[in-house]
């Protein structure tokens, strides 16, 4: 029974402590906590009127301004590279020959973003992907057990799953609370409202789960909801409600060489043959979908395993980041800072400045484990101190009594 009262306790604690309260809340998405607890109102028509930058954007095709009617060609584009799922030697190392070299045309080194999910993962990795400037994003502490799981979760299982891994990730990996921006929902899988309702609880600024098909050519912007989207629902159920100052990041899907849409790049079913050259042909097939249209913003979504299913994928992928770093106009940068972008778009230079590399001290520990769940020996490292038992939902610092 003390055990269950202390895990309800520190539910309580978690869920207040992570509701939007100003000293976990990231400072570019601060709102009122009463005004996120209130119930949830049905999200209406989105006019530019009433919905205005930096922070509220309607769902759509184009920048809103008349300054960039007619010249899209000069609005930058800009590129997303992301990973998900556990961050670990093999995959970090790709990583660091995948990134290394490719400097922006405003001379800042080009960043992916990586949501990241709990299991498996090499925390003193993380912190070193963090300090050389990538961004930390979430994926979840358990991965879930198939898309149920979170179709089917209410807000505080969900808030669970993000605000404990938010713990784990400042603990674990000394990941700054004011970075962690966003997240990707395990399979694309959406609860609906309370995915959403979640995040903004959390303080998140974003979310990248999100496929579009119907919105591939001219490809959609990223936009918040405050009012009623028009993204066409590909994984329901999608939200209804309006959450106000929060960003969604839509997945503009690729196309594969027999025409079938795929938000994840190692999700298409018919991709070229195992070739550089074809592979890079097909990459460059649907960057210019963005890079010759309306400029949205281009995303690559994928997991580093894509990488042992063809001898020739990561050399695909170096090929063709390194191609599309030679144009003037290109930036490769973190989906927190294409947020950024949205909320003060301009034509030419995107950014103003480099973002500042995080400095902390990681000292490396390896530690086995016992998962209380399972009873099994878990390794993993992580920075400064091992925990007593391998962290879990429920249990994020490891804790022998929880």
């Amino acid at each position: 029974v003390e055990t269950m009262i202390n895990r309800v306790t520190y539910r309580l604690i978690l869920l207040i402590a992570l509701s939007g309260a100003p000293l976990v809340q990231a400072e570019e998405n601060a709102t009122a906590v009463d005004v996120d607890f209130l119930p949830l109102k049905r999200a209406v028509r989105c006019t530019a009127a009433k919905c205005q930058l930096p922070n509220c954007r309607c769902s759509g095709l184009r920048l809103p301004s008349a300054e960039f009617q007619g010249r899209e060609q000069e609005i930058p584009q800009l590129i997303t590279v992301t990973f998900d799922d556990a961050v670990n030697v093999i995959n970090y190392e790709q990583y660091q020959k995948l990134f290394d070299g490719l400097i922006n045309p405003d001379n800042c080194s080009a960043r992916g973003t990586f949501f990241v999910s709990h299991e498996y993962t090499d925390y003193t990795l993380v912190n070193a992907l963090y300090q050389q400037g990538h961004e930390i994003a979430l994926h979840s502490v358990t991965h879930g057990t198939g898309t149920d799981y979170w179709r089917e979760a209410d807000v505080e299982l969900l808030m669970a799953e993000f605000g404990e891994q938010i713990e784990m990730l400042m603990k674990f990996a000394k990941v700054s609370r004011k970075h962690i921006r966003g997240l990707r929902l395990p399979f694309l899988q959406s609860a609906g409202n309370n995915s959403y309702e979640a995040a903004k609880r959390l303080g998140l600024l974003y979310d990248s789960s999100w496929p579009t098909q119907r919105y591939r050519s001219p490809a959609m912007w990223p936009y918040t909801l405050d009012y009623r989207s028009t993204q066409d629902c590909q994984i329901g159920p999608c939200p209804n409600a309006a959450i106000p100052g929060f960003w969604i990041n839509p997945m503009v899907t690729w196309l594969d060489t027999a025409g079938y849409s795929c938000a994840m790049i190692d999700g298409c079913i018919y991709p070229p043959q195992d070739n550089v050259d074809a592979l890079f042909e097909w990459m460059l097939e649907n960057f210019n979908r963005h890079y010759e249209g309306n400029r949205a913003p281009f995303g690559m979504y994928l997991h580093a395993a894509w990488f042992q299913r063809g001898r020739h994928h990561f050399d695909a992928l170096k090929k063709f980041l390194h191609y599309v770093n030679t144009l003037p106009d290109v930036y490769l940068t973190t989906a927190s800072r294409v947020i950024h972008y949205m909320k003060h778009p301009s034509l030419g230079k995107p950014f103003n400045g480099c973002p500042k590399k995080p400095q902390t001290t990681c000292i490396k520990r390896s530690c086995g484990l016992r998962k209380v769940e399972t009873g099994e020996i878990r390794y993993m490292n992580v920075c400064d101190s091992c925990p007593s038992v391998y962290p879990w939902l429920g249990n994020p610092f490891g804790q022998t009594e929880y």
